[in-house]
């Protein structure tokens, strides 16, 4: 997952080239919209018909590109502000039950894609095991203010739902205590007169 502040989320996956979607990065945070910056990628890239790349820029814009050589069960669904895509899926229809979720769900970026993720999970998701989940957030603030990752577990779903929960009450905490320390909430150890 490639994010950058003010220009956008990008997603390579399938047979994947993270340079793909650093490329793509680039281009958005250029001015590019996300169509425009789809084509002029997967066009000068001879490996596109066995790449899947997901895009959404500043704006909301989205683009979606799904090489012909995709492997298994390919999906895409695109909305204001939304795209998601997958290869591999129990039924074409995850990413739009996906995307609806998203759409659905009120609250924190994170707690909507978590949303997400159980609505595509309960409706198939992957042909196969899942074994892997992460979320990602930026929010204007210069870095990742959430990523969240669980690798190889028998259920990453209730992995990432315990991390979210665990996560979402301190997260502001953490963002203050990078931008204003003398204003963040002590950390409650010894030396920590706050």
């Amino acid at each position: 997952m490639h994010l950058r502040d003010g220009a956008g989320a990008v997603h390579s996956q399938n047979i994947t080239d993270p340079r793909l979607g650093a490329r793509l990065l680039d281009l958005l945070e250029g001015g590019t919209p996300a169509p425009e910056a789809m084509d002029r990628v997967v066009a000068t890239d001879a490996t596109a018909p066995f790449r899947q790349l997901v895009a959404v820029d500043a704006e909301g814009h989205t683009a979606i590109h799904s090489g012909p050589n995709a492997l298994g069960t390919v999906g895409e669904h695109e909305a204001p502000g939304a795209a998601a895509a997958g290869n591999l899926l129990a039924s074409a229809e995850v990413p739009r039950v996906l995307v609806q979720a998203w759409n659905d769900a009120t609250g924190p970026v994170e707690a909507r894609l978590l949303a997400a993720f159980e609505a595509a999970m309960a409706a198939g998701g992957e042909a196969g095991p899942v074994h892997s989940a992460a979320i990602t957030v930026v929010s204007g603030h210069g870095w990742r203010t959430t990523d969240l990752r669980v690798d190889w577990s028998d259920d990453p779903l209730a992995a990432m739902r315990e991390l979210v929960e665990q996560w979402l009450p301190q997260r502001d905490d953490y963002i203050l205590r990078a931008e204003d320390p003398a204003r963040s909430p002590g950390y409650g150890v010894p030396g920590d007169d706050r």
